[in-house]
């Protein structure tokens, strides 16, 4: 299994503090330079910087074609992170893409990759009881990661994960 990431799904686990999701679930993660340097550039006290420097699952690698990057940072307005994850997640035939962004996301799927969010990798945490309930996790992302979820997914994802809006 070859899982490559963008820069969100990281940065908003290590906020949340369920970091250990990612290789519980995956093993090993596969980011691109330019999603460690989106990591690290908080400074060198932030969590974000401290945990992606020291865990063992995390892999960095160089995409080797910069001008599809360019491509795609130019034609699809998409950021650096995105797009080296893009082509990096394409290079490596990855078995699926870690990504929230809804421009990537679409780009991802015109591209044929396998996708999934953070709200997805919640539901396969607690599909293999690594969590109990996705619901406290989502609000953690609003509240803590000032991460946007509309009413409508909010509810498709408490349906999925077999859970009501109450606690």
């Amino acid at each position: 299994m070859i899982i490559v990431s963008d820069t969100s799904p990281i940065a908003n686990l290590i906020v949340v503090g369920y970091i250990h999701l990612l290789p519980q679930l995956f093993g090993t993660v596969i980011i691109p330079d330019a999603v460690y340097q989106e990591l690290l550039a908080n400074g060198i006290n932030h969590p974000a910087t401290q945990i992606v420097q020291t865990v063992n699952w995390l892999e960095v690698r160089s995409v080797t074609d910069q001008q599809q990057v360019g491509t795609l940072e130019r034609d699809r307005n998409l950021d650096p992170g995105e797009a080296n994850a893009i082509v990096l997640a394409l290079e490596l035939q990855a078995t699926q893409l870690l990504i929230d962004e809804r421009l990537g996301r679409l780009e991802a799927k015109r591209q044929g990759l396998r996708i999934t969010g953070i709200l997805g990798v919640l539901l396969a945490a607690k599909s293999q009881a690594l969590i109990p309930k996705v619901h406290p996790m989502m609000d953690a992302l609003i509240q803590r990661a000032n991460f946007r979820i509309s009413p409508r997914l909010y509810s498709e994802v408490l349906q999925l994960a077999g859970e009501t809006t109450q606690t």
